[in-house]
Formats: C-alpha cells, sequence, structure tokens
C-alpha cells in the first residue's frame, strides 16, 4: 500500500503545557499517554493504545473491564459511574485492565484509541 503511514498507535503533538513521561493527555476526544517529557510548545509523541499504570482517584470503586471517566481536574481515572464536568472524557476511551478499590490511587488502563465524549 502506498498510502500507509503507520498503525496509529502514536499521535504526534505540540504540546499546550509542560506534559511529564507519562502522564495522561487529552487530544481532542481522545486519551493516551505522553511517551516521553514535551515541553509547552514542543513537539512530541502520545501513545493511545495498550496498558498503562495511571492515577485513579483515591474513592472510586472501579470494576474490571468498566469504561472510565477521565477527571480533568482531579488529573486521575473515576468510574463509569461519576458525574462528569468540563474537560472530562467518559466512554470507551479508556477501560480498567484491572479491579481497584477505594484507597487505591493508581490503575492499569487500556488505552483503546476510539474517541469518547467530552464533556464541554
Amino acid at each position: 500500500m502506498k498510502n500507509f503511514t503507520q498503525h496509529g498507535m502514536v499521535m504526534t503533538i505540540t504540546a499546550s503545557a509542560d506534559i511529564v513521561s507519562g502522564q495522561v493527555v487529552r487530544v481532542g476526544n481522545l486519551l493516551g499517554v505522553a511517551t516521553d517529557a514535551i515541553a509547552n510548545g514542543a513537539i512530541g509523541e502520545v501513545c493511545l493504545h495498550g496498558v498503562h499504570r495511571v492515577p485513579k482517584v483515591s474513592g472510586a470503586v472501579i470494576a474490571q473491564g468498566e469504561t472510565l471517566t477521565w477527571d480533568a481536574s482531579a488529573a486521575a481515572f473515576d468510574d463509569n459511574a461519576a458525574i462528569a464536568a468540563s474537560g472530562d472524557i467518559t466512554g470507551p476511551a479508556a477501560v480498567a485492565f484491572e479491579a481497584a478499590g477505594n484507597g487505591v490511587t493508581s490503575l492499569l488502563v487500556k488505552f483503546t484509541g476510539c474517541p469518547g465524549t467530552l464533556t464541554a
């Protein structure tokens, strides 16, 4: 195929703020993880697929396989019953790869590369 460019596992972005390696990054309605640190205004890559250990809202109780809510203000994942606020992403963008209960502050999450719903 002459028009194939890549498998779509990573997306190149221009950072609008400093990003640390491993940080969850929202790109439109997508969620991914920064592959390296990216300075504000610099170009870098965000991994849109795969399983990554990322922050979780401490009080959330999450079942394995549950779709998740990205809580933008907490910079952590919440369960799918959380009431989404402005900037949050809900839906199929991320799925719990493991169960995690109250008091747990990180979680294995499968990033799907599918767009979620951005709350305005």
